[in-house]
Formats: C-alpha cells, structure tokens, sequence
C-alpha cells in the first residue's frame, strides 16, 4: 500500500471522511478570525469577565466561547447570504453544541481514544497552508490576536478526536439492508436513464380525423399486415418505404438520434425494455393513426461508470528534520528540473521519494475516486494529462504528482452495490448523529448556570 492509498473508511488517518475535513476547516476559520481562545480542555477557569455557563461532566462552557460561537454563526451566515434565528434561539442552538461537543470528549476519552503529537502537527501544517502561511507564521498571527498556541492545538486535538467517535460510533447504527441496495440502484438506473438518446423508426398508417368506423378498420388491417410482416422478419426499412406515410419515409422511417424527451411520450412508454434492433410486438395508436415502431439505437448508461486516473509522485515525508516548507521548496526544485528536461520524473523518483513506489519511478497505478485521501486526490484530479502539481500537502508528508493516464471504467457489481451501500449511509448519517448525541447528552450530567449578578 502507497503512502497515498487508503481503504474507504481511512480509519487511521487524524482526519476521517468529509465531516473531519470540514472540523480542520472550522478551525482554521477559527484561528484567522481570532475566535477559537478558550475550545480546548474546559477544566480551565473563565477569564476577565467571563463565566461559567454550563458545566458537562468534569468540563465546563463558558459565556465566552456561546458568544465566540455566536459571532461565528452570523459570520457564516452573511457570507451564504442566509437568515439566522432570533438571538435566544441562537444563543441557546450554540450552548446546545458547546455542551454536545463536552459530552462527545469525555466519550472520547473514556474509551480510550488518544490522537498523538504528530497527528496534531500535520493538522497544524495543514491549517497552514490552506490559510497560505507557515507553520510559525501561523503561530505569529494566533498570538497577535490574543490565542495561545497550546490551546489551540488542544483545541485540535480535541477537534480530531471528536471526529473519530463520531465516525466509529454513528456508522456502527446505520444499518442497510440488501433489498434497500437493490431498490436504490434500481431508482439509480430509471433516472440516469430518464433521458437517455433514443433513436425510433417507425411506419406509420395514418387515420383521418373523424373517420368512419369502416376506414379505421382498413386503416388498422393495414397497420396489422406492416407489423405481421416486419415481425415475420421482413426488412423493416423496406416496409416503411413501402407503406409508412410519414415525413421520414424515404429514410426508413428513422427518426433520428435524440433525448428521449423530445420524443412523444407514447413512443417511449410503447418501446421501454426494447434493445437495439427490436420491433414493438404491438400496434401503438395514436391521434396520428397506427403505429409500428422500431428501436434502432438506445444509448442507455450504467450505472457505475468512474473515471480512473493513473498517477505517479514523489513523496518526502515530514519530520522534526524536515518540515513541509522546506519539503515544498524541494520538490518544487524538483519539478523545475523535470519541465527544463534536465531531470526525468522517474529518476527522481527513484533517487528521492520516501515510499513504496519509488522503485518504480513514483508510479501509483490505477487509483478511483475516493482511494486517495482527499487532499491528494483533489490536487490530482484538478491536474490535465502530464501536468505536474505544485508542492501538495497531505498526512504523509508533501507530494508533487504527475498523471499519466485517464480512463472510464465501470464498478464491478459488488463494488458498485457497496457505493450503494455507502450513498444509503451517508444519507443516514445526520439523523443517526443526532440520536447519537441526544443518547450521549442523556447519560451526561449537565449543570446549567445563570450569570453572575
């Protein structure tokens, strides 16, 4: 396994899945914003004029970080151009949180969950660069608006250690039955295929408007002897040039390639579950007349079909000696000796790349979507063919990544039924979290405080 490749649920990673992304990504809004002072571990007493405003086990909220919360809300809100609650329903969703969060630590901590010092450090680095500092820029900025540093990796720490609860004790509830699989994919089917191009011949016996009873049934023994025929095995081009009375005659009656919606409806109810080649078995009636329909081409798409990127890298691995930073700078080198053609991508590689692919000059092979961590597998899909990506950060180190090769594929069955599996879950998630959380505030003591006269 490459130092980029991990199985679905990445369960050993700091970050798991998009609901940690999102956690690192609230911290880093936190900590440029200046409002993340007091997230990490609550036994620490109120400042200045702050006070308690909840304590949750052995942990306390303060007025202060409801308050924090509070301005982070309405921030976001401006920026999405969205509505707020009034401000004791805001306030109280925000103590609300502050208070799932406490009880979520101590879970944490009681079950012995543990995120070490090197795990914390390539959150810090990672935070970093999305905000487009280093690591001690960013320590600058945190004490220029007033946040300690210890707390604020406390506060990470915490953060990722929440993530990882939420994630092995909320999916643990979701539960998705075979027969559940199998009528999403089916629904999946029926609408990626809604409107799918359609191309119909047809011959057509036409029924003047008010016609006698006599004239319609001359008119449907013609149609019936067209059907008799075709299905009989006559060509079907030939009978329509014979008998069809359409502005599409001369071609056969073919129609022509197109979205099935631009088609009568009738035809396509009339033709669904036909394949190529295959003649209606009945007279389809119409305000036009009869109607002997023909599917000549369905252009109909399976589910499953991903896009698969073949991808080589180089990777260096950060440590105390190594920061990411100086990694940057070195790949970044790297990649201007490979566009000068002074240097190969494979020789570097070889030389300098501090995983498993390195013998074979960086090559990853075939990766599908989601196989990759997610910072990886951003940077390389924003890639066109050859390009080379700046320096990329991830939790093994800093890569600098090639594709090579791009191609469609589809998912086998089984891969495909998990997908299914896997969309059902996370369409769940949100409900099973908050039973989850109400279950784990239930079994917390909470102490509601008012404030100080």
């Amino acid at each position: 396994m490459t130092p980029a490749r991990l199985s679905h649920r990445r369960a050993p990673c700091p970050v798991i899945g998009r609901h940690a992304l999102g956690a690192l990504a609230l911290a880093a809004a936190l900590a440029m914003a200046g409002l993340a002072q007091a997230q990490g571990s609550s036994n620490r007493g109120p400042r200045n004029a702050d006070w308690i405003a909840a304590v949750v086990n052995q942990e306390s909220v303060t007025a202060g970080e409801v308050e924090r919360r509070i301005q982070r809300a309405r921030a976001e809100a401006q920026r999405a151009g969205q509505a707020l609650p009034p401000d004791e329903q805001l306030r109280q969703l925000a103590l609300d949180g502050l208070i799932d969060e406490r009880a979520m630590i101590t879970s944490a901590r009681e079950s012995g969950m543990r995120v070490d010092d090197g795990e914390v450090d390539r959150a810090v680095q990672n935070i970093a660069l999305q905000n487009q500092l280093t690591p001690e820029v960013l320590r600058q900025r945190l004490a220029a608006e007033g946040i300690d540093f210890a707390r604020f990796r406390a506060n990470l720490r915490d953060q990722i250690m929440i993530e990882r609860l939420r994630e092995r004790e909320v999916y643990q509830r979701i539960r998705v039955s075979d027969e559940e699989v199998e009528q999403y994919l089916e629904a999946e089917r029926q609408r990626l295929n809604a409107d799918a191009p359609l191309n119909i011949a047809q011959i057509l016996v036409t029924v003047p408007e008010g016609a006698s009873p006599e004239v319609l049934a001359e008119r449907r023994a013609v149609a019936e002897a067209a059907l008799a025929r075709v299905r009989g095995g006559a060509d079907f081009t030939a009978v329509a040039q014979q008998l069809s009375e359409d502005g599409n005659r001369e071609r056969g009656g073919v129609i022509g390639l197109r979205p099935a919606s631009r088609l009568p409806d009738v035809f396509v109810e009339h033709t669904r579950g036909l394949q190529r080649g295959e003649n209606a078995p009945t007279l389809l009636r119409s305000g036009a007349g009869f109607h002997v329909l023909k599917v000549v081409e369905r252009q109909e798409r399976s589910l499953g079909e991903i896009v698969q990127t073949r991808a080589r890298h180089v990777l260096l691995r950060t440590s105390p000696q190594l920061d990411a930073q100086t990694a940057s700078r070195r790949l970044a080198e790297y990649k201007r000796q490979i566009e000068a053609g002074t240097a190969s991508f494979e020789d570097i590689a070889r030389r300098f790349s501090e995983d498993g692919s390195a013998a074979g000059g960086g090559d990853l092979g075939w990766s599908s979507p989601g196989q990759m961590v997610p910072e990886f597998e951003q940077a390389m899909n924003a890639l066109p063919l050859n390009g080379l990506s700046e320096p990329v950060v991830s939790r093994f180190g800093v890569h600098l990544i090639q594709v090579l090769e791009r191609r469609n594929t589809a998912l086998e069955p089984r891969q495909l039924r998990e997908q299914a599996r896997n969309v059902l879950r996370e369409q769940r998630f949100d409900q099973a979290y908050l039973d989850w959380t109400r279950e784990l505030r239930s079994r917390a003591y909470v102490e509601l405080r008012e404030p100080p006269l």
